[in-house]
């Protein structure tokens, strides 16, 4: 019997916002869907948002989900923290926060909270004519081929949610949950992940505690953090991202690729690459996209 949180249950017994929306074609009004799962891997689900177009702002959402406890209370707690919001508002919540608006998820149901972002990002995806199916994040070499993971969204989990087991990332994608071949080449991904985390961190502490950074240093310690550290996360989702100024603690980056056609630049901006270069060079550090 999983541990469930006193809030996993509630939603699970009774759940807000299940159903679809009807597209009404009311005047500024959008409404779309975006689905991800499989019925045959055993969890699949449709999120569905009503869109005011002239402000981008979410004013309903609803669920369709199959799948276990963890997996409807996670779409019936999505629904509830992204009306409201802004796309680019709703694009920087995570899997972390849909668990914790439960209460948590045991360790092993956290693949469901993870569904819950992908489908709201394939929805938003959707609404800005960028067919989730063409995502470069779905291309690459499949890792498992039980439920269709592939090497960019295994590494891609794994740096987000700072994972350090195979375990773990079965945990968070199902991937390895299956036959178990797999397991090697998600083991060779993680050594890979975690050598380039050491490698980046040892030099930026290096630098950082050898003395305070003049601005040739300061450009150079972020252009580091940049190549070694966020680079390799945004190329694995298929985008990518290059210095262009700094003007004291301002820095500058021209986005690309699928970051740079998603409109979804503010989440990629504050997430990946402003809170690193905070903690790894200054956390004076401002970044904006030129």
């Amino acid at each position: 019997m999983w541990d469930y949180s006193e809030k996993v249950l509630e939603l699970f017994y009774n759940p807000i916002n299940q159903g679809a929306i009807a597209d009404a074609n009311e005047p500024d009004m959008a409404v779309v869907y975006g689905e991800v799962g499989s019925i045959a891997c055993g969890d699949a689900l449709r999120l569905h948002l009503k869109i005011q177009e002239s402000t981008e702002t979410i004013l309903d959402s609803q669920f369709q989900t199959f799948g276990c406890t963890s997996a409807i209370a996670s779409s019936s707690a999505l629904t509830e923290i992204i009306k409201g919001k802004t796309l680019d508002q709703a694009l920087k919540i995570t899997n972390k926060d849909i668990a914790d608006f439960l209460g948590g998820l045991p360790e092993a149901k956290m693949h469901c909270s993870v569904m819950g972002q992908e489908a709201l990002e394939a929805a938003i995806y959707k609404y800005r004519g960028i067919e989730v199916e063409h995502h470069d994040d779905d291309e690459g070499t499949l890792i498992c081929s039980c439920f269709g993971i592939t090497e960019p969204r295994v590494r891609r989990v794994i740096i987000e949610n700072d994972l350090t087991t195979v375990e773990q990332v079965t945990n968070y994608v199902k991937a390895g949950g299956g036959c178990g071949s797999c397991l090697a080449g998600i083991e060779d991904i993680l050594i890979e992940v975690q050598r380039d985390r050491a490698t980046t961190a040892a030099r930026v502490e290096a630098e950082v505690t050898a003395a305070p950074l003049s601005p040739i240093q300061k450009i150079n310690l972020i252009q580091q953090v940049l190549t070694e550290d966020v680079r390799p996360m945004l190329i694995a989702d298929g985008g990518d991202v290059e210095l262009y100024d700094v003007s004291g603690d301002v820095v500058q980056v021209q986005l690309k690729g699928a970051c740079g056609s998603c409109d979804s630049s503010t989440a990629t901006l504050k997430g990946a690459i402003e809170t690193r270069l905070q903690s790894q060079v200054s956390p004076e550090l401002t970044v904006i996209a030129v």
